[in-house]
């Protein structure tokens, strides 16, 4: 059996087609920056979703969709094991940007490719909406950082203001979206 990717319908989003998701991750080190570089910090704690999360999750997601952004899932025997989030959104200082508002695999799923896969996902997204760069407000665990910088990602050249207030301890990323690339280049 493979795993399906589609673009998800507001219909489809739902609390019923989380629960098979386990957003669980435990954080050992988090990247902070202090006094203009950044370090590797012992922060150890256990990021979870509870309902209360999840019911916000499912509001976001609709409501990015229902704006003309993107909401990308992957299943696997009917189940979702990951999802990724493009907001429609052209933002910075020459509407550059779109947001890679989330993304995030199943924990048992991780370390599968599919979180690469979900990511060349939103750069079509991205590039369909006009943007030339992702946007992330990435979380800072060392795990997490080391995906993005996988893929590419780098500090973003112009910080997003509300973005970077709402969550200061994320790194603020960027990601060009070369038109060049095509979707056979990327593998999809």
């Amino acid at each position: 059996m493979e795993a399906v990717y589609q673009i998800l319908t507001e219909g489809q989003i739902d609390r019923k087609l989380f629960s098979h998701f386990s957003r669980r991750q435990v954080v050992k080190r988090c990247w902070r920056k202090e006094d203009g570089e950044w370090k590797l910090k012992d922060i150890p704690f256990v990021d979870d979703w509870n309902e209360e999360d999840y019911g916000f999750l499912v509001k976001c997601l609709r409501n990015t969709i229902d704006t003309g952004g993107f909401v990308f899932g992957v299943f696997y025997g009917g189940a979702l094991i990951g999802f990724a989030s493009v907001e429609s959104r052209l933002f910075g200082s020459s509407r550059q940007y779109v947001q890679l508002s989330c993304i995030h695999v199943s924990s048992e799923y991780r370390g599968k490719g599919i979180g690469r896969k979900l990511f060349q996902c939103a750069v079509m997204a991205g590039r369909k909406l006009g943007a030339r760069k992702l946007y992330i407000s990435a979380h800072s665990a060392e795990e997490t950082q080391a995906f993005y910088h996988g893929m590419g990602c780098v500090e973003a050249r112009e910080y997003d203001k509300g973005l970077s207030e709402a969550e200061p301890c994320d790194c603020q990323m960027e990601y060009p979206l070369l038109a060049s690339q095509s979707q056979k280049e990327m593998n999809l």
